[in-house]
Parts: C-alpha cells; sequence; structure tokens
C-alpha cells in the first residue's frame, strides 16, 4: 500500500513534542536550568493524543481496505503490529526496570520501587502499562509506555469486532462506538476510564474519518483550499498558543477530536498539492517510534552528565538549556537511527510474510 503523504514528518513533529514536554519536567526536577515558558513546551499530552488520532486513522483504513478486498486475516494482522511494537517495547520495558531497580541503586542514586517484579511483568506484558503508570510512577522510561498499552488494547478490541462486522456496517458502528465511548469516558459513573487514560474516543475518530474519506463522503471539503487551510492554522495555534486550553475538560476533548482527526486528513488527502518531500524528515518519521520510545533514556544520561560533570556544571543557565536540548535531540535521533536500522528493519521486513 501507498504510503500517505506528509504523515510521517508529522509523526517526527509529535514526537519532538513529547521530548520538548519532558525535558524541563526532568531538569527542574534535578535542580538544573530548564525553560517551559511557551505553550508548545506543554503539548506533550496533546501530541500522543494526534498520535493516537492518525493510529486509528491508519489501521482502520488498513483493515477497511482489508475487507473490501475480502482479504483480511487477524492473525496476519496481528503479527504485523507485534512485529512493529513488541521489539523495542520489550527492549525499553527491560532497560526501564534495569535502570531503575539495578543501575541507580548501583550509582547511590536514590529512586523509590514501591513495586514488585512480578508487579511490573504482570502489569506490561499483559498490556495494562498505563495502568502500572498511574498506580506505581515507576519512572519517566517505564512510565512513557503507557501510551503503547492504549493502542495495543485497541489493537485487541478493533481487529476481531471488525473481522465479525460487514464491511457496509462499519462507519455506522464505529460512529456509534465514537458516540457511545466519549460518553462513558467522561460521566462519573465510568471515572476509572479517565483515572487510567483510556482515551480511546481518539482512535476511534481517526477510523471513522478515515473511513469517511473511503467512503467518498469527505469530497465536500476537498471543493475549496479555505478548509484547510483554516483546519492546519487552527491545529498550529492549537499547540502554539493557549486560546484553546479552555473548561470543561469533555469540551475540548470533543474539540481536539475532530480537529486532529481533519487535520491528519487535510496532511494525507486535502494538501492541495503540497507535500513534505524532505528526505531527512520523512527518515525522521520513519524513526519517530524510537524517538518516542528512547528520548527519556537519553533524557536521563543528558541531565546525569549536567549533574556530575563539573565543566558543564559551570555553564551559563541559558547555554545550558540550549545544550541540553541539543544533546537530548541529537542523542535521541542517533539512537533511534541505529535502533531503526540494525534492530527494528529486521522484524519490520517480517511483516511483508504476512500481507495480502
Amino acid at each position: 500500500m501507498k504510503r500517505l503523504p506528509n504523515l510521517d514528518p508529522l509523526r517526527f513533529f509529535l514526537a519532538s513534542l513529547v521530548l520538548l514536554f519532558h525535558l524541563p519536567q526532568l531538569a527542574a526536577n534535578q535542580g538544573l536550568p530548564y525553560f517551559d515558558a511557551l505553550p508548545i513546551f506543554h503539548r506533550g499530552l496533546e501530541a500522543v493524543y494526534m498520535f493516537f488520532v492518525l493510529s486509528g486513522f491508519l489501521i482502520i483504513r488498513i483493515i477497511y481496505r482489508a475487507k473490501i478486498r475480502e482479504a483480511f486475516s487477524i492473525k496476519d494482522f496481528y503479527i504485523r503490529r507485534i512485529l512493529r511494537i513488541f521489539p523495542l517495547y520489550y527492549l525499553v520495558l527491560g532497560f526501564g526496570l534495569l535502570f531503575y531497580n539495578v543501575i541507580l541503586p548501583f550509582l547511590n542514586i536514590p529512586f523509590e520501587i514501591n513495586y514488585t517484579w512480578k508487579e511490573a511483568l504482570f502489569y506490561n506484558v499483559f498490556f495494562l502499562p498505563n495502568v502500572f503508570a498511574k498506580i506505581y510512577e515507576p519512572g519517566g522510561i517505564i512510565e512513557i509506555l503507557w501510551s503503547i498499552g492504549i493502542e495495543e488494547q485497541f489493537y485487541l478490541m478493533i481487529a476481531p469486532l471488525l473481522f465479525i462486522i460487514n464491511v457496509k456496517w462499519i462507519l455506522r458502528v464505529l460512529s456509534i462506538l465514537l458516540l457511545g465511548y466519549f460518553l462513558l469516558y467522561w460521566t462519573d459513573v465510568f471515572e476509572v476510564l479517565r483515572k487510567y487514560t483510556f482515551v480511546f474516543f481518539y482512535l476511534f475518530t481517526g477510523g471513522v474519518i478515515a473511513i469517511l474519506e473511503e467512503k467518498k463522503k469527505l469530497e465536500f471539503v476537498k471543493r475549496k483550499a479555505i478548509f484547510p487551510l483554516l483546519i492546519c492554522v487552527a491545529t498550529i495555534m492549537y499547540y502554539i498558543t493557549d486560546i484553546f486550553m479552555f473548561e470543561p475538560l469533555w469540551l475540548r476533548s470533543l474539540l481536539t477530536c475532530f480537529l486532529f482527526g481533519f487535520f491528519i486528513h487535510s496532511l494525507a488527502f486535502n494538501n492541495r498539492g503540497v507535500e513534505v518531500n524532505s528526505k531527512i524528515l520523512n527518515h525522521f518519521g520513519s524513526i519517530s517510534y524510537g524517538i518516542y520510545m528512547f528520548h527519556a533514556i537519553v533524557l536521563n544520561a543528558v541531565v546525569f552528565l549536567f549533574l556530575k560533570l563539573e565543566i558543564l556544571q559551570n555553564l551559563d543557565k541559558t547555554l545550558t538549556v540550549i545544550l541540553m536540548l541539543l544533546l537530548t535531540f541529537a542523542g535521541t535521533i542517533l539512537i533511534a537511527h541505529l535502533s531503526y536500522t540494525y534492530f527494528e528493519l529486521y522484524f519490520l521486513k517480517l511483516k511483508n510474510k504476512f500481507r495480502k
């Protein structure tokens, strides 16, 4: 299947926003200089939410197109997802557990561990890292896995559901699920959904937008350039200003569902011929999973250097902030590139055996 335009650079920018979100937090926690005075430094969670919309958009589109061809295999679908997600997920999980339970004690760096290895393995092996992160606060390297858990849970649910549904009913069923789950999520009766961030409605939204496009129901938004322009401007403003940071939260979530969904649609299908052809940005998008997964590890290493090396401790505060940012970005991109080239790519090539 041909890759849709502009989505790889989008992945990179979203992963970068998560990094920008976490860097000042860890620096501040360790007493180092930091800068977070701009709204863009506080949009890491919203970047993950757009990742969810994008994931739902792409995954449900793939399933829908396979259903049209009568070629959808649940087994092949899960094997492809396993080959993409599991190798890096378990690599980072294993390193994170080793880091907080072995490496930090060896370096005489205090860190409270309030879980057993059995609990850690239970929650993270059985696709509940979001619950584990909320209950135990096991440290940033492990806590970032919460979003991978949400996607894993969604895949477990959506593939069998769409397999048994007649293709002509998929849009209607997904729309009902989107509306119904959104209402359940924001009612006090099901507060547990909010407590552990089971934000499946973002993935449902992406799927609904994708199928509307496949069924040619969004042609009306392509007739004039003003629509994608407004969507793109509004999305950029969402991330660089505070004008959308209003209450109540349920209304903001409703807005972001469709703003993010139509933004992704505009980039992929309603871009008016505008396409990012940068090989570097497209490659950075290809390794964005690694950027997301490794950034907390690199960030901890950079902070450790600034805490321990005297030459770095004597730097000007502004220079410290800039240097920490550059080192974290450069180190994360380098490790993500090496991981993709020499580790992930082996498993990604195996996915081709499970495509029809």
